[in-house]
């Protein structure tokens, strides 16, 4: 192709394996990571995880398990299917910039097919007639345009099209397969993750627990979030029972989220999403400088505020048009929940529906989750769960991450102190009803 996004090259970086980040932990404050040992560990974290599910469903109606993708296979996988995913979504906007569509939003951008097909032609990927069946089916090329949900189905697991196309390295300008060849240990090792993934959402379907898939670093973020995606496809059809994960601190937060929702419109499933602002940001930063990508991180707080609000503002417009859309608020931050509040009571969702719930972490910010739980709201407890000397240095470097922890805490102290006094002067210190 004559025109290259700006960038394209230093992306692919970002998805190669590289030796100074192979262990993950190095630099993470607020997240745990796994580190891949062998597929026996992977079969003990998948354990653990079912033991999970099963105290959520036994301790409360509605409950949520959260996992990692990272602790069920090899990571390297998760590294070469992002690329993958990278390069095909490239390949697409590439193509939109030819048809003279470059600076739209994704999911406005709609490829003619007859151009596509003359340009996969030329570009020597695919004859006419080898691409003409690609492009025929229920949703596919029927209006004349292929748009990115489309474009995205082409790689998914039921076309065995992946093997065979052949995109153009911007470097080199030679064609290449899109997906290198797996060993065949490698293709066992990617078809045990996806069978664990199975085992999990089927366990917390039997058991009326929502599963909820935490993001990871951004160089795996496209893998992670297309398996949930698929997921959420399968088990999603009546109710959300897998909730993917999305970090407000990257910048194309707002992007991707809108995309999967309108995959989850079309396709008539349950929406579900967790909210966060992001837990990688040290390690996400020095990695993009040392490999030489750009820096995937929103640049300041404020931008990063910014977009968790436009992102929960879509989510909840959603909820009001569309009630299969469902959304975990996982902050500490109290303008954000303010921001939530505000904002069910314009659009008319009453907390009693259950489509928007609350998160914070076991002890920190009560004075948060308990009048928000007083007052009727769906809020949880994240619950960090494993050995002792792996959850102490994880809750503590989260104590020491939440710079404003203590302040927060002598509020806490002054909010209960101020409650003691009321009741006492009331005389309904032992008031059940207070």
């Amino acid at each position: 192709l004559s025109s290259s996004t700006p960038g394209a090259e230093q992306r692919e970086k970002q998805y190669r394996a590289h030796r100074g980040f192979g262990d993950r932990r190095g630099g993470v404050i607020s997240a745990r990571t796994y580190f891949y040992a062998d597929e026996a560990k992977c079969d003990q974290h998948m354990e653990t995880f079912l033991r999970c599910i099963d105290a959520s469903s036994n301790s409360s109606e509605d409950g949520f398990s959260a996992i990692k993708l990272t602790a069920l296979g090899r990571p390297q996988f998760l590294l070469q299917f992002s690329e993958v995913l990278v390069k095909w979504r490239r390949f697409f906007h590439q193509m939109a910039a030819e048809q003279g569509q470059a600076g739209r939003a994704a999911l406005e951008m709609k490829l003619e097919v007859e151009k596509l097909q003359e340009a996969l032609a030329n570009l020597g990927i695919a004859t006419k007639a080898e691409s003409q069946h690609w492009f025929t089916g229920e949703n596919l090329g029927v209006s004349g345009t292929v748009d990115l949900l489309d474009w995205n189905s082409l790689i998914d697991s039921r076309t065995k099209l992946s093997k065979l196309l052949l995109v153009p390295n911007m470097q080199t300008g030679q064609l290449e397969p899109l997906l290198s060849r797996f060993t065949e240990e490698e293709d066992l090792q990617m078809k045990r993750m996806l069978q664990r993934m199975d085992t999990l959402a089927k366990r917390a379907t039997e058991k009326g627990v929502r599963l909820m898939v935490d993001a990871e670093q951004s160089y795996f973020q496209p893998a992670i979030s297309r398996l949930t995606l698929e997921m959420q496809r399968r088990f999603n059809r009546d109710r959300a029972i897998i909730f993917n994960t999305y970090q407000c601190y990257l910048k194309e937060a707002y992007d991707n989220m809108t995309v999967d929702v309108e995959l989850s419109r079309r396709e008539g499933w349950h929406f579900g999403t967790k909210l966060v602002r992001g837990a990688y940001m040290e390690q996400e930063r020095e990695r993009a400088a040392q490999i030489g990508y750009e820096d995937p991180i929103n640049p300041t707080y404020e931008k990063t505020n910014e977009m968790y609000h436009r992102c929960l503002d879509y989510i909840l417009e959603e909820i009001k048009h569309n009630r299969k859309a469902n959304v975990m608020v996982a902050s500490h931050n109290e303008d954000t929940v303010k921001f939530t509040l505000r904002r069910m009571m314009e659009l008319g969702i009453h907390p009693s529906e259950k489509k928007v719930c609350f998160g914070q972490l076991l002890g920190m910010c009560d004075q948060i989750t308990f009048p928000l739980g007083q007052a009727g709201f769906p809020v949880y407890k994240y619950v960090p769960y494993g050995p002792v000397n792996e959850v102490l240095p994880y809750l503590s470097r989260r104590a020491q991450e939440n710079r404003g922890f203590m302040q927060r805490a002598n509020r806490e102290r002054d909010l209960l102190w101020r409650e003691f006094k009321r009741r006492l002067l009331a005389g309904s210190f032992f008031s059940p009803n207070h």
